[in-house]
Order: C-alpha cells, then structure tokens, then sequence
C-alpha cells in the first residue's frame, strides 16, 4: 500500500463564514481552490483549525462537500470527524467516506478522561462507519488532555484502516516513536508548525498545520528544501516563519481571526471572522495584523521568489 499521496504539505482548512456567521459554502470552495493553486499536497477539513469543536455536524458536513465540490481529485483530503460522542462522530464519518475523502482523523473524546480500551473503543466504531477509508489519529494531548500511547497505539494498528498519526505533540522524539512502532506502511504528519523542519527531520513524511494557510510558499519551500537534505536553508525559513507565528498571535483576537484578516489583505479572500466563542479581531488589532502580512510578504520575497 502507497501512502505517498500523504506525503507533504496539507494546511489544515479554516471555517469560512458569511458575513452573519454562518457557513459559507461559497467561501470554502475559493479558499479551497487558492490553496490547491499554491501546490499543496492536500487539506484537512474540519479540524481544529477548522474550529470543529463550535460547529453543527450539518455545518461540518457542508463544508466538507464545499471543498470536495471544488477540488475533488485534485489533492488528498483528509476529513475530522470526531465530535464528543461516537453516533455524530460515526455520522460524520460515514459522511466523508460517501463524499470521497482519502482518509478521516479523529482527536480521542474529551472532558471524559476515558480508559484506553474505551478510547481505542471510539476510534474503531468511527473506523467502522468508513470501513472503505483510511483512518488517522489526531495526538494533541496539549488541548485533548489524553496522549496517544504506545500502547494504545501498536492496539489501533491491529485495525487495518489505521494508518497513521497527526501528531501535535511538542516532543518531536514522539514523532520518531510512532514512526518505529508503526512499521511499514505507516505515515507520521508533524503537527506543530513552529518544528516543521525539526519533524521531518526525525522523519515525518509530511505536514498538517494551522498556519499553513497563511503562507503555504514558505512551508512549500521548507519541504522542497528538506527533500533536497538542505536543512540549514530549510531552518532558515523556519526561524522566519516561527516569528510570524508569535506576530499572529499576539493579538487580542484568535489566531485564526488574525489569519483570515491575513488572507483578505494579501490574497484578496474575504473568509468571515471566528465562531463564538473565540475572540474576533478588536481595532487595536489592525497595526498588528497588518505588520504580520507585511512580514509575510516579506519573507516570501526573501525565500521564495
């Protein structure tokens, strides 16, 4: 089994809102095609970046169909599915498998701190609803407060469908862990975007990330230049784009307000704000948000032009 269509570079997708709040399919599929026509690998849709957890299951489902509408084919998508419990979990999974999707992700459940058989239990019934589809683990234990253990781990590998880990743990030796445990036929995204290169340096074979997004020709850059074993010039971006990453969020208002206020200015995008109860962007914000396009810019012309 090839799992090189997950190799690369895949921004996790945001939520896109018509000026009222609600979700504008519309949007979705520009923002889609923008970020298929930058050259990413693929896109994420409805993870945390997508703010899945503020979002209806009908909403989720119409933005999945948005992006599939659009770029179908084109790349490889990966659709979170997970909610808080397993039937709307399993509703969406089933969901993103009729739509076509290469695989689907799901944090494990939250609040609840669960026992692993019960964890591996979830896991395997959303993998049931898609039996026809690859199934990713999304490891945050930073925001999901459960950590993905070896041992839970080598126990979802008995499932198939299981091919893989998002793993945003901060720990880059976790990526290299997963990757051992997993053997062949596995595939291991590096999650935090501030240690893209330090990830696929240990070995991840690709990226999924939040800020991705905001600047995919910088991210794009620092995998070709990784592909190429340059890695001081890799690091180089990334000693760049971890600035613009404390830019972003040093606003009053959440980091994805600032990105999609980031994309109105330099690509012409007008994606909405955030849902409550995420902070939207205040006026005071506007200085900073500015100087961090600029230094978008900036960076782009310096690495990439």
């Amino acid at each position: 089994m090839s799992l090189s269509k997950y190799f690369g570079v895949i921004p996790a997708f945001y939520a896109c809102y018509e000026d009222d709040g609600s979700i504008s399919p519309d949007r979705s599929r520009r923002l889609a095609r923008h970020l298929v026509n930058k050259g990413v690998k693929g896109l994420y849709v409805c993870g945390s970046s997508g703010e899945c957890i503020y979002l209806e299951k009908e909403e989720r489902m119409a933005i999945l169909e948005a992006v599939m509408a659009e770029v179908r084919g084109e790349c490889t998508i990966i659709a979170h599915v997970a909610c808080n419990n397993t039937d709307e979990s399993c509703q969406l999974a089933r969901h993103a498998e009729q739509q076509g999707v290469d695989a689907i992700a799901s944090i494990p459940p939250i609040y609840f701190r669960l026992p692993e058989h019960a964890i591996a239990a979830y896991w395997n019934d959303i993998s049931g609803a898609a039996p026809n589809t690859d199934f990713v683990i999304y490891n945050i234990p930073q925001l999901a407060g459960v950590s993905l253990t070896p041992s839970l781990f080598r126990k979802m590998r008995e499932n198939p469908r299981v091919i893989g880990v998002k793993n945003s743990s901060m720990p880059t030796q976790d990526i290299e862990t997963f990757l051992r445990l997993g053997g062949e036929n596995c595939v291991v995204f590096n999650g935090p975007d501030e240690q893209f290169v330090s990830g696929r340096a240990i070995g991840a074979q690709g990226g999924i990330g939040g800020t991705y997004g905001a600047m995919p020709e910088l991210f794009l850059k620092m995998d070709s230049l990784v592909r190429e074993n340059r890695y001081q010039e890799a690091a180089l971006i990334q000693h760049e784009v971890n600035t613009i990453i404390e830019e972003m969020c040093g606003c009053h208002g959440n980091m994805y307000a600032v990105i999609k206020e980031i994309l109105r200015i330099n690509e012409g995008l007008t994606l909405g704000s955030v849902r409550r109860p995420l902070a939207a962007l205040l006026p005071e914000d506007m200085p900073k948000v500015e100087a961090a396009a600029a230094h978008i810019r900036s960076a782009i012309s310096k690495f990439v032009i």
